[in-house]
């Protein structure tokens, strides 16, 4: 990949009712049409979270199952798994799902090409206010310099965004230059597979609307990339997070160039 992307910005689009695939297959063609609401990414107790850096905050699903979101890490500066991931980027980077922006601010400082997206206000205005790059987009949405970006980053759970891995994965596809890098955060068990609605909720039972949401342990995610025209290069864990480095076939960068 020859320079930097151009990520100037566009005016936002409104937020709402994204459309994006299900069943793309490895060959690229395209997937089946359907919707998802993002709006509950904005609704008050994530975007307060977000604003005061403090929880606790939930996904919780129907079943009353409830899982910590962990905003005060998201919040904090990079820890050793996140510059982990960091070490391993390639080229310059989308951050999908950037959150309240530690990778982008963190990247920016080392000099590389980044930009984040979120569908929060308040997550792109924190990102935003700390010194990185970030647009209030959904990642089914058009972006800049779709087709050459060198990373896409999938942390913080963000496989999960629209609860069809399928679809993410062939979108990130599309995003990457040839032989780019996508490296995943997966949950650290290896027998969850799960597609569900939740709703961010916090302490005081505040809830925003239900939404698709996806968990993948690593062999789920291996398995969904080998079905939709990916290899796995590398798998780590560190500080008891699980990441996957994936390629689409094809690609011919091997290796790693660290920023």
């Amino acid at each position: 990949m020859s320079g930097a992307p151009d990520v100037t910005t566009r005016p936002v689009p409104q937020q709402g009712a994204v459309r994006h695939g299900r069943d793309t297959g490895a060959d690229g063609t395209a997937p089946t049409a359907t919707t998802y609401d993002d709006n509950t990414w904005t609704a008050d107790p994530y975007a307060d979270a977000l604003r005061t850096g403090r929880g606790p905050l939930f996904l919780r699903r129907a079943d009353g199952w409830l899982l910590l979101l962990e905003v005060e890490r998201w919040c904090a500066d990079p820890d050793a798994a996140d510059l982990e991931v960091l070490r391993r980027c390639e080229g310059s980077v989308l951050d999908v799902g950037c959150g309240p922006g530690r990778l982008v601010v963190e990247l920016g400082a080392r000099g590389c090409p980044v930009l984040g997206i979120d569908v929060s206000e308040a997550a792109v205005s924190r990102t935003i206010g700390l010194g990185g790059q970030a647009l209030q987009r959904s990642v089914f949405e058009p972006l800049p310099a779709e087709g050459r970006w060198g990373t896409v980053l999938l942390i913080d759970g963000n496989i999960g965004i629209g609860g069809d891995p399928a679809a993410l994965l062939a979108r990130t596809a599309q995003l990457l230059a040839l032989g780019g890098l996508l490296i995943a955060e997966t949950v650290n068990d290896p027998s969850v597979d799960e597609r569900v609605d939740v709703h961010v909720t916090d302490a005081r039972g505040a809830t925003g609307s239900s939404f698709p949401w996806a968990r993948l342990g690593t062999p789920a995610l291996l398995r969904h990339a080998h079905r939709t025209g990916w290899h796995a290069t590398a798998q780590w864990t560190t500080n008891g997070r699980s990441f996957v480095a994936l390629r689409s076939r094809g690609g011919g960068m091997e290796g790693n160039t660290g920023h």
